[in-house]
């Protein structure tokens, strides 16, 4: 059967086949989004809840846990992590993939509503949730500055005006504004004033409430005409707040200004940001998972012209960061490197080929086979992203093959005198079953991956698919377009008729021939020593695979750097701004950053007083000497002399995994019922890793020294005197919790009436004397005769996993230390160092790596499994696959050589390298076997004859495939563009495998089809023998 012959017969009918495949793969192209990775993110909904001045251990008891309880209820949650702060609460809820994001926050949101009812009823409103992941990093930074605007009115633009529209935009989950000042009116009492005038802290507030109203006064329905009746109970300004009435007092009015004052103030005052070293509003534009960061960017971009119209002109809008220009810069480069490697392969068919005509019709194969490809992708719903991309540059020394193959066999036909037509009809059914074999096999290479779970399966599900479907078409091309161009381009052209260039590089090829025929039959002649090399490069691949450093995903360069700052737990305000003020002084006069912005307080990322962040946008690759990791290398000293604050520096990840924002990148998280052995234990740990070599930046989430004073209340006392313990409580909290008591409304937004003492009566905890509260029989007690103040520490927040309280270290690991190596370490020194009952967990990117590698072994177990599968069925032999998969060992050795000597990890990228190997280097055995077992079908030629004729007649086809294959993939493996060093170990993995194995399986696979065929006839013989004795 000659599946060519219809369309060497038909090529108009190929013509238009091939022309429909050009058209609508660039129709699928046109309209492929662009991404940096695959969708591969995990369903994330972050809860938030809000009780302004609770501790962290109340926000945990009263708010976290109750909702924690219902949200574990709901199906599918793989991962539920709370952080409870002062005041705040914020619990995080992973899915499992196949969740739907909308159905999954539908069920938080009834999950919400039910726990409702058990929830402080002072909250000032519900708990609410958006669909993001908290961990992941903003797609876009904007801040906006002004020199003369007051910091509210910069807000109100950011907030009302920009945050909101955006808010708007399909893809957008939130945007997180930081340094925040939200206009609010703070009412300041002070204590001796009120005490002067026999008055409760609690009566300022109730007048307070009752004189700033906006309750719906009704209709008058007259006759003729209805009118509506509106009053002036609504007060706007501060100004307006100062002559109220609070009471009376020997027939004069006490107003509020008698007794503190009320001023414009903002909503909260502990929080600030800056946009280099100007005072900003910044906002972090996050987008939802499974969205496109691309289009999401650019449809936020579109907004950006009428914002600043919009904007006075004293304030001035900028765009700090833009994921997508990195995304856009690095998906350019690897286009640029895909017709790099076209060109490359293409004099590499020149070079062998030696004949423009002839060059061309195997070129041609290979943007065909790629357009196709992307006419599937549009169809399979994938992105024209980083991994899709490598595929095809992979891919281009691939679907080469099959066409050189093809054209190669015809051409020594020809040139052995038959004519054209006939040589084309007769060298494509010869060769047509090699070439199905060869494409089965290296697509068969993939089908593992697609069962492959979690995150790193649908990473690369991707990668796969698309490399498969253009070896798939690059086959079909092979044996329809090929073998039609060589019966219409290809002529009888003697060797004396060809050029000198011809003839001299045919001798030297004749050379090469000569002495490989020499070498092979050597090879042929001492078998056993062949055998032997073979069992000993296996041992040493497996001895390798276990010592090579492991890592995961590699960072890349895309410009971009976090700083995570944090100083003495307890810390003011004031003090951690100027802290913050000398690191960002160190990174404004680093030559490599072109712009930053900072933020301290308690409403950064981490929800405490004593932290900071800085996101830092560095100048274009091309305009800076150092990379990201050199950048933060040089930093991380200067900014470490800065005294009273550490500073943890990060390179954001490619691929953010989990749920949890930590000051470092890998998290180890310990967990415990017993909190008090949890908070003993977690330290100890923390210090022996530490102490450990190659790791920084090692901390935890663990802050228990948070100063504070226990109001202890003498309940006999206080009965006695009148006094209840809900009293006191409230009266604090007027006075010390940033209380809510009121409520302005405008017409585009709503502000807080906020109460509170003067600032000079919260500086010291004596100050708390000064409080009174109002008896039952109607008199002013003051706090101290029933309370004593006792000074202590406590949580600065308090962390749960599942539901049980928890601890999480992170850290970072120094240049030239693998992931797998320290997490190995931290396994080992945990064991050591914690009792029984503290139970560990990696989470995150540790715990991604974990699973991965756990798997990967299986997975190139598989791949070799179904390799084999699918040629046993095409050959029809359990032998025969053995003898074409032998060369296997020298793939895989060579790849950990290449990986050891360039000092690169065997990371996912690698393996996945590895696992296109399997795939790969069984190409020369199965055209060697193929010509082996029909040179023994049709003569009297022993094996050790026929597999040496078969080697010698297709020593070119295969040194062609090889060079070609090794071309198209030398550009990954130089690491070329930006994100290039992330995706060299996997262009290193191929070539160095391909450089080993490919010219040794030239030697190495004759002898097995030797001694698998004596095999094979050994048990062919005792079958003859058995039959007659059955019969």
């Amino acid at each position: 059967m000659n599946l060519s012959a219809l369309f060497i017969r038909r090529p108009v009918m190929t013509t238009l086949v091939m022309l429909s495949v050009i058209i609508f793969g660039l129709m699928g192209y046109r309209r492929l989004p662009v991404s940096d990775l695959p969708n591969v993110d995990f369903p994330t909904v972050m809860v938030s809840a809000s009780l302004p001045g609770a501790s962290p251990e109340n926000m945990a008891a009263s708010v976290a846990t109750p909702l924690e309880r219902q949200f574990s209820t709901i199906a599918g949650v793989t991962n539920m992590t709370s952080s409870s702060s002062l005041g705040v609460t914020q619990i995080t809820l992973q899915f499992d993939l196949d969740r739907d994001i909308d159905a999954a926050a539908q069920d938080v949101q009834a999950a919400i509503a039910r726990t409702t009812h058990r929830l402080p009823p002072d909250m000032p409103y519900p708990p609410s949730y958006r669909k993001v992941n908290p961990a992941d990093m903003p797609i876009l930074f904007l801040s906006i500055t002004s020199p003369t605007l007051p910091l509210y009115t910069l807000n109100e633009y950011a907030e009302t005006l920009i945050a909101q529209r955006i808010s708007t935009v399909s893809g957008v989950a939130q945007v997180q504004v930081y340094g925040s000042q939200k206009y609010a009116v703070r009412i300041q009492i002070d204590p001796n004033a009120l005490k002067s005038r026999g008055m409760g802290i609690d009566e300022v507030a109730r007048a307070i409430r009752t004189a700033n109203t906006n309750l719906p006064t009704g209709i008058l329905y007259g006759r003729h005409r209805a009118f509506t009746v509106e009053t002036t109970g609504q007060l706007n300004e501060a100004k307006e707040f100062n002559p109220i009435i609070i009471s009376f007092k020997g027939g004069h009015p006490v107003r509020l200004q008698d007794v503190g004052r009320a001023i414009d103030g903002v909503e909260f005052d502990k929080a600030a940001a800056w946009y280099i070293d100007q005072r900003a509003m910044v906002l972090a534009v996050q987008r939802q998972p499974g969205t496109n960061t691309v289009e999401v960017a650019d449809a936020v971009k579109k907004l950006l012209p009428t914002f600043r119209a919009q904007l006075p002109a004293s304030a001035s809008l900028h765009l700090l960061y833009d994921r997508s220009e990195s995304i856009r810069e690095s998906v350019r480069d690897v286009k640029f490197t895909l017709v790099f490697a076209l060109f490359l392969v293409v004099i590499v068919i020149f070079l062998f080929l030696r004949k423009v005509s002839a060059t061309l019709i195997p070129s041609v194969a290979m943007p065909l086979s790629i357009i196709g490809t992307f006419g599937i992708m549009y169809l399979l719903d994938f992105n024209l992203d980083n991994l899709s991309l490598m595929a095809l540059i992979l891919a281009v020394g691939f679907v080469v093959d099959d066409a050189i193959v093809m054209l190669e066999n015809i051409v020594r036909h020809v040139e052995m005198g038959e004519p054209v037509y006939e040589a084309a009809l007769k060298g494509s059914r010869e060769i047509g079953f090699t070439i199905i074999s060869m494409t089965l096999s290296l697509a068969a290479v993939f089908i593992p991956v697609l069962f492959m779970g979690g995150i790193i399966g649908r990473l690369f599900t991707e990668f796969s698919v698309t490399i498969g479907v253009a070896v798939l078409i690059s086959g079909v091309i092979a044996l329809t377009l090929t073998p039609m161009l060589c019966s219409r381009f290809i002529s009888h052209e003697s060797l004396e008729r060809r050029g000198r260039f011809y003839r001299a590089s045919e001798s030297v090829f004749q050379a090469m021939l000569r002495v490989y025929g020499a070498g092979l039959r050597w090879f042929l002649r001492h078998r056993f020593l062949t055998i032997l090399f073979t069992a000993l490069v296996l041992l040493a691949t497996v001895q390798l695979f276990r010592t090579l450093p492991k890592g995961f995903i590699p960072s890349e360069d895309t410009s971009q750097m976090m700083v995570v700052t944090e100083a003495v737990e307890g810390i003011s305000f004031e003090s951690m701004v100027e802290h913050q003020k000398a690191v960002a002084n160190i990174v404004k006069e680093d030559p490599n950053v072109a712009a930053f912005m900072s933020n301290a307080g308690a409403r950064g990322p981490f929800g405490r007083g004593n932290t900071g962040s800085m996101f830092v946008r560095l100048k274009p690759r091309s305009e800076r000497e150092l990379s990201v990791d050199q950048v933060i290398s040089e930093l991380r000293p200067k900014m470490n002399q800065v005294p009273g604050i550490r500073v943890f520096l990060q390179n954001p990840p490619p691929l953010r995994i989990g749920g949890m924002v930590t000051r470092s990148l890998y998290q180890f998280t310990l967990q415990s019922p017993d909190l008090q052995e949890l908070y003993e234990y977690a330290p100890v740990l923390q210090e022996r890793i530490k102490a450990l070599p190659g790791f920084l930046d090692v901390t935890s989430d663990l802050e228990i020294k948070n100063p504070q004073v226990n109001v202890q209340i003498d309940r006999d006392r206080a009965a006695a005197l009148g006094v209840t313990a809900e009293q006191i409580e409230e009266a604090l909290y007027t006075a010390y919790g940033t209380r809510q008591i009121s409520t302005i409304y405008a017409s585009n937004d709503d502000y807080a009436v906020i109460m509170e003492v003067l600032p000079e009566y919260q500086l010291e905890p004596a100050a708390l004397s000064l409080l009174h509260v109002r008896s039952s029989g109607g008199q002013l007690v003051p706090l101290d005769s029933f309370t004593r103040l006792t000074p202590s520490v406590g949580p600065a927040a308090v962390s749960h996993l599942g539901q049980l309280p928890a601890v999480t270290i992170s850290f970072n690991v120094k240049p030239g230390t693998s992931l797998g190596d320290a997490v190995s370490a931290v396994e080992k020194v945990s064991r050591a160092t914690l009792p029984s009952t503290v139970s560990t967990s990696f989470q995150g990117t540790a715990q991604a790596f974990q699973s991965s590698f756990e798997g990967m072994g299986l997975l190139l177990l598989m791949a070799i499994v179904v390799i084999y599968i699918v040629l046993g069925i095409l050959y029809e032999s359990f032998i025969h696959p053995v003898t074409i998969l032998s060369a296997l060992p020298f793939a895989g050795f060579g790849a950990l050589v290449t990986l050891l000597v360039f000092n690169s990890e065997l990371n996912i990228y690698a393996f996945v390298g590895i696992v296109m190997l399997v795939g790969l280097v069984k190409k020369n055995g199965i055209m060697m076997v193929d010509f082996a077992l029909e040179a023994k079908k049709n003569g009297e030629k022993s094996a050790s004859e026929a597999i040496y004729e078969a080697c010698m007649i297709r020593f070119r086809p295969i040194m062609m495939t090889t060079m070609a294959a090794l071309m198209g993939t030398l550009p990954i493996a130089l690491g070329y563009g930006a994100g290039g060093e992330a995706r060299q170990p996997l262009g290193l993995a191929v070539v160095g495998g391909l450089l080993f194995s490919q010219f040794l399986t030239l030697f190495i696979t004759p002898v097995f089809f030797v001694y698998l065929d004596k095999l094979q006839s050994v048990f062919s013989r005792r079958r003859v023998k058995d039959k007659p004795a059955q019969g």
